[in-house]
C-alpha cells in the first residue's frame, strides 16, 4: 500500500553575484533541519548549471506537517528572497511521475 504523498517544487534564478549568499542561506536552513529531524519530511536543494539558478523540492508523506514555516533559518531565507531573485520564484504542487531507490 503506497502512503499519499504531497510534492511542491519552487524555481528562481539569482542575481549575479548573489549566489553565494543564497546558498548559504539554504545551508542554514539543511542546519536546522537537521537539528530538528521531522518524520515524514524529504527536502533537496539543486543548483543548476548556469549557477544562479536554484530549485528546491519539499517532499512530505500524507498527514507529515512541513517543518519550514517554524524555521527561523527558513525564514531569514524567505525575507530577502525577493530582492535576490532575478526571476521566480515559481512555487507549485507537483506531481511524482517516477522515482528510483530511496
Amino acid at each position: 500500500m503506497e502512503m499519499e504523498m504531497t510534492h511542491t517544487v519552487a524555481r528562481y534564478t539569482i542575481k549575479p553575484g548573489l549566489e553565494e549568499r543564497n546558498a548559504e542561506l539554504v545551508r542554514a536552513v539543511y542546519r536546522e533541519l537537521a537539528e530538528l529531524s521531522p518524520a515524514g519530511f524529504r527536502y533537496a536543494t539543486y543548483r543548476l548549471e548556469d549557477g544562479r539558478t536554484f530549485v528546491h523540492v519539499a517532499e512530505r508523506d500524507g498527514g507529515a506537517d512541513n517543518p519550514l514555516p517554524d524555521l527561523p533559518a527558513f525564514r531569514r531565507f524567505q525575507a530577502g528572497i525577493g530582492e535576490r531573485c532575478e526571476s521566480g520564484p515559481e512555487v507549485g504542487g507537483a506531481e511524482l511521475v517516477g522515482r528510483f531507490g530511496a
